[in-house]
């Protein structure tokens, strides 16, 4: 019983190559960085001069991370140089 239940928190971290931990600080790190473009949309919205290109950008930083994860071309946690 106890290791099924501990099977639900690992299968999934296991098929990106990560560890329950390693998946949980990436995923707050996600989190994170979602709520900073929705911040920057949101402001765009009435301040349309300001953060013209940040949310785009960072959904695009996080489609790039997300999308090269586990492979050996994986982008570093620090984001893009972009």
């Amino acid at each position: 019983m106890a290791a099924r239940i501990a099977k639900l928190f690992t299968s999934h971290p296991e098929t990106v190559g990560e560890s329950y931990f390693g998946h949980m600080a990436f995923a707050a790190w996600f989190a994170s960085r979602l709520l900073m473009a929705a911040g920057a949309a949101i402001v765009h919205a009435f301040l349309p001069f300001l953060f013209e290109t940040t949310a785009s950008r960072i959904v695009r930083e996080l489609y790039e991370r997300t999308h090269k994860r586990g492979s050996k071309n994986d982008v570093p946690m620090g984001g893009l140089s972009r």
